[in-house]
């Protein structure tokens, strides 16, 4: 016989606990486990006035937004939304039932706000890895670098040539993203080549065509990860360019040594970090072994002598051709980066092997990196079986990427500006390494996880 409900309520009192209906191996319980906001909340003091009507709870918000990054919940009003109906979400963000959620406004005043100027998030990011080295998750004997580019919110339409005049109004009237611009160009002392493209919304996003496709406006968001558990350990916004990719590297590898006392072995990359001056960084100032492919242009493709078939006199500073004769360099050379070794013309001309070596110049020039050195290095290390093994786990930051975009949504920035761009990469991280320790370390791996109540 079916059944019906009868529609009355019998009970006039309800015993009603959150605790008792979300489940155990739930992820959010293993992230509430290892969430501790206490110095947070200390390192937040200053910036609240001690007096007048209190504010929401800095712990509320912070919660909730890591909530939002660890789901993939990218409007914060939906965000707002589900955990007024969620019952796990109501639990994780410790509020009971009759408990008001905040306005989604309340966000955008403190991100822009006391926020950013505490440095709020890169403390809370900070505070997550410590955890993450307290459990044991971050070994610190080999690290692994990597770019993606995240979409920027501008559109495509809304751009000016890069070398046009542009005028921006009065500062004080301009938006946020505007306002950072022209203080960060205030900051720049050397001029450097205009972009190709300017964004009226958003200009210190990149224009790039990086995906093949069309082109975009971007950022790129730059991790170092751990490579013993996944854990990343630290993350660094920058404009869609080798240069600011390599840079944003140098500055992770600088702030976890000072911060954490951490520096490791090795280092692995990708071709975009094999450049002399960054492997010349690596070996002679950081002492760290680059297991990165050399990026080396000095072969030819025409079928004539490539500057591997010369051989290098250490002891006199000089290059040996097929031929037996000298490549030497100039006293003017020594000052230039790179280095150039000439050959005597005298030699060149009389040499049986000119047309295989120099057949449209009269001498054969051969240009040395001053961090050569390094280059020879890491050409050595790459012939080795550690190197193979980097290069396979060099994919668990390409994982995290791909986790990133698939998983938590963030093919595509919801705040403008560099600092806009570093909050949620860092908000992201954040979420990822709080993912992590929970599979790890509280979720039985045999189990389910249950993702939402």
């Amino acid at each position: 016989m079916m059944g019906q409900q009868s529609g009355v309520q019998e009970r006039l009192f309800c015993c009603f606990s959150l605790e008792n209906h979300i489940p155990k191996n739930h992820l959010l319980r293993g992230i509430n486990q290892f969430l501790d906001l206490r110095d947070f909340r200390q390192h937040l003091s200053s910036f609240y006035s001690p007096i007048g009507r209190p504010s929401i709870d800095p712990e509320l918000m912070i919660r909730m937004l890591i909530l939002g990054y660890s789901f993939g919940i990218r409007s914060e009003r939906r965000l707002c939304e589900e955990v007024h109906v969620n019952l796990a979400y109501r639990w994780f963000c410790k509020l009971d039932l009759d408990d008001p959620v905040p306005d989604h406004s309340t966000f955008s005043k403190n991100r822009h706000g006391r926020f950013r100027d505490s440095q709020a998030f890169r403390k809370l990011f900070e505070n997550v890895l410590t955890r993450c080295m307290a459990e044991g998750l971050v070994f610190g004997e080999g690290f692994a670098t990597d770019a993606s580019i995240i979409k920027a919110d501008a559109q495509r339409q809304r751009r000016v040539a890069g070398d046009s005049e542009i005028d921006w109004g009065k500062p004080e009237q301009a938006t946020r993203p505007v306002r950072e611009y022209l203080a960060a160009l205030e900051e720049i002392n050397d001029p450097k080549d205009p972009p190709k493209a300017i964004s009226l919304t958003d200009p210190a996003a990149s224009w790039t065509a990086a995906h093949g496709g069309p082109a975009f406006f971007a950022y790129s968001t730059n991790y170092l990860i751990d490579l013993e558990a996944g854990i990343i350990v630290d993350v660094e916004a920058s404009s869609v360019s080798k240069t600011a990719e390599a840079k944003a590297t140098q500055t992770m590898i600088d702030r976890v040594e000072e911060n954490f006392a951490i520096k490791p072995e090795r280092l692995v990359g990708d071709t975009n970090y094999g450049t002399a001056a960054i492997l010349g960084w690596l070996v002679n100032e950081k002492h760290i072994e680059p297991h990165v492919p050399v990026w080396d242009k000095s072969e030819r493709t025409d079928g004539t002598f490539g500057r591997s078939d010369f051989s290098y006199d250490t002891e006199n500073n000089q290059y040996v051709c097929p031929a037996g004769n000298h490549l030497k360099t100039a006293w003017r050379s020594k000052k230039k980066d790179p280095y150039r070794y000439r050959a005597r013309q005298h030699d060149c001309q009389t040499c049986s092997l000119k047309a295989k070596c120099c057949p449209n110049t009269a001498i054969r020039k051969i240009d040395r990196s001053p961090h050569e050195s390094a280059r020879d290095g890491a050409r050595a290390i790459a012939k080795t079986e550690a190197y193979q093994k980097s290069r396979k786990e060099r994919k668990k930051v390409e994982m995290l990427f791909a986790h990133l975009k698939r998983i938590l949504k963030l093919d595509k920035l919801r705040l403008r500006g560099l600092n806009g761009a570093q909050d949620e990469f860092l908000l992201a991280a954040t979420a990822q390494n709080l993912r992590r320790m929970a599979k790890k370390l509280v979720v039985n791996p045999q189990e389910d996880v249950v993702m939402s109540a």
